[in-house]
């Protein structure tokens, strides 16, 4: 069950802490194994660790930001700041995964050997047993707090997997089996693998950014909830958006036109407050129109606001 407020606070920053650590560790591990083997596909590995440090550091200041409460200039909280957070994250992958790709070419245009590959072999060794426990934590943190930010920086890490089997496969190839270019292959191969990364993860920061429907699959369960209410009838105009952990629904409601007001609140705020329980971390807005009735002043086109 997702957690909210402090405990998700507390469990998104240990996750952040985590991941800063493990790429400092990394980071001085290959900064040794780069200049000992002279690979590419070592020193990319290496250039994406220094940028999954920097990643990791802005990952940490994004969930503390998130983590705050709503305050006089942002009532609606502060949980953009993981989407945007993650945003930085993919512009820091794209430019290491250009970095890497310049470099592996160059180097497969003019040639070069690797040195002491047993070096580079067995600190990949070391980052991949590193980065399964930490992917491990990860994940029961992400299933806790559904935190952009961490998500994104999981797939990094994930990736990193790969990275890091390819510069042993790429130390075997090349040195052992005396396979001319190989290293330099691998690090256009891992250039590649790190752009589509990019640019799978920066669906869910633009889409929270872009204040983006809810998947189809979650609208369709909030309406199926609400017609377990006789009092929500008439539901149009509806609207919803993300915002970090935080879900916001607003919608129109019909109530009969003889009620009073106090009777419309007190009823619908029964009705909200058990939609609130039903979904945690769902802001929920409502406004009350008469039966039959339908706003013609909003913003947006009718053929939107008419269907749920």
């Amino acid at each position: 069950m997702r957690v909210t407020g402090p405990e998700r606070a507390r469990l998104s920053q240990r996750a952040a802490i985590a991941s800063v650590v493990m790429a400092l560790t990394l980071l001085i591990a290959k900064s040794w194994a780069a200049i000992a083997t002279d690979s590419t596909a070592m020193l990319g590995s290496l250039a994406d660790t220094g940028l999954d440090l920097i990643a990791s550091i802005m990952t940490l200041v994004g969930v503390r930001i998130a983590a705050l409460p709503a305050d006089h200039d942002h009532r609606f909280g502060h949980g953009k700041a993981e989407a945007l957070v993650a945003l930085g994250q993919v512009v820091l992958i794209t430019i290491s995964a250009l970095g890497i790709g310049w470099r592996a070419i160059d180097r497969l245009i003019h040639g070069a050997e690797t040195a002491n590959p047993e070096i580079g072999i067995g600190v990949s060794i070391f980052a991949i047993a590193s980065t399964l426990l930490l992917l491990s934590y990860q994940r029961r943190v992400i299933a806790r707090t559904g935190s952009v930010a961490i998500k994104t920086d999981n797939l990094h890490y994930s990736s990193d997997l790969y990275l890091n089997g390819a510069v042993i496969a790429a130390l075997i190839i090349d040195h052992f089996l005396r396979v001319p270019g190989a290293d330099a292959a691998f690090g256009v191969a891992i250039a590649g693998w790190l752009l589509w990364g990019a640019w799978q993860a920066a669906g869910d920061s633009v889409d929270q950014l872009m204040d983006a429907e809810w998947p189809v699959e979650k609208r369709e369960a909030f309406l199926a909830a609400c017609g377990d209410y006789p009092e929500l009838k008439g539901i149009h105009d509806v609207r919803t958006r993300t915002s970090g952990v935080h879900d916001f629904i607003q919608f129109h409601v019909w109530v009969p036109e003889d009620w009073t007001v106090r009777q419309a609140h007190d009823k619908l705020d029964r009705v909200e407050e058990d939609l609130q329980r039903r979904f945690p971390g769902t802001e929920i807005l409502l406004h009350l129109d008469p039966e039959g009735h339908t706003d013609r002043e909003g913003m947006l086109p009718h053929h939107l606001t008419e269907r749920r």
